[in-house]
């Protein structure tokens, strides 16, 4: 009986000290296993809506990811700030709340000046060549710098090059800016920009652009092809100015706790989800654009105008003092980088 009590108690002894390692290693971060794609739920958050290259990118992301676990990493997109907006998304990624978010990249000068870049004035002539820098050495160097509040920058996702609209006469010259009052993303490069300009600037919310178009609070705006045709802009502005001056891209973000507790095999197959998923943004932001200018043109509400190189060369000028100080404040290593990215 007593041999017979001593092997129960084993048992038991050993039945509940596997199925507390069983529970720890449940608890540890979603997998129990070293090796082998490990279980996880990962949260991909964005502001704007589903008919974006943003969103197209978050999706390819997903599906990449779940067919190549075979189901064991279940990827949720929530688009429109469903989960969290503009202004909580980067502390929530960095409290791991959520593992991927996409910003446009204005809301991180606040973290680095080098997130500045976009808002350079024609620094870059085309999406390919602000692609390659972000790519590149001095681009990945800025990303690496969010890494002091546990986030890792992976990926530069383009909406495009920026142009302006306006309600009261078409912009050619610099001085066609003078008393104009544009709304921008914000931020004191863009700022400095329409000041040298004589224009004023103003940050309005996105959503609320349209009604202030329309009832004259401002002027003007800045935007890429694919906002101004989606949002209607033209309807409420009569002048457009095909510039290119500025732009707007996106940072794909990731937490670095989330990031390091990756095995290699789970991290390879994320970060080939990661590029599929900015190859499908990528392509899909040039085609929007394209078929957007197209749209704009077939509508006839507002009329177009192109700078010509010698008009682009009086800006380039005007603003040569902006473009001057900013360079030295983001970096001149940096800037030279990116300008040689254009040859």
């Amino acid at each position: 009986m007593k041999k017979m009590k001593k092997w129960y108690l084993a048992l038991l002894t050993f039945a509940l000290a596997f199925s507390l390692a069983a529970c720890s290693s449940a608890d540890s971060g979603g997998s129990g296993e070293a090796d082998g794609v490990q279980e996880l739920t990962i949260k991909i958050s964005h502001v704007v809506a589903e008919n974006t290259p943003k969103h197209q990118g978050a999706l390819a992301m997903k599906e990449y990811i779940e067919k190549e676990s075979d189901g064991k990493i279940k990827v949720q997109v929530y688009p429109n700030s469903q989960l969290f907006g503009d202004k909580d998304e980067y502390q929530n990624l960095v409290a791991n709340n959520v593992q991927f978010i996409i910003p446009d990249m204005s809301k991180l000068v606040g973290n680095d000046p080098g997130f500045n870049i976009p808002a350079m004035p024609f620094l870059f002539k085309d999406d390919e060549a602000a692609n390659a820098f972000w790519d590149g050495e001095k681009g990945q160097e800025i990303f690496k710098r969010l890494e002091k509040d546990g986030v890792l920058g992976l990926s530069m996702w383009p909406n495009g090059a920026k142009h302006i609209t306006n309600e009261k006469k078409a912009i050619k010259t610099p001085d066609d800016l003078k008393g104009l009052k544009i709304r921008t993303q914000g931020g004191q490069l863009l700022e400095a920009i329409y000041g040298d300009l004589g224009a004023g600037s103003t940050s309005i919310p996105f959503a609320e652009l349209y009604t202030a178009l329309q009832q004259g609070t401002v002027d003007g705006q800045e935007n890429t092809y694919s906002n101004i045709e989606s949002k209607k802009f033209d309807e409420v502005q009569k002048y457009m100015t095909i510039m290119g001056h500025t732009r707007v891209d996106y940072a794909l973000l990731t937490n670095t706790k989330f990031w390091d507790e990756l095995n290699d095999e789970t991290r390879k197959i994320i970060e080939k989800g990661v590029e599929e998923g900015t190859t499908v943004a990528r392509d899909s932001a040039m085609d929007l654009n394209d078929d957007a200018l197209k749209t704009l043109k077939d509508r006839g509400q507002v009329e177009i105008h192109e700078l010509s190189e010698s008009e682009i060369d009086a800006f380039k000028k005007k603003l040569e003092p902006v473009y001057k100080e900013w360079a030295e404040k983001i970096g001149a290593d940096i800037i030279k980088d990116a300008e040689s990215k254009n040859e």
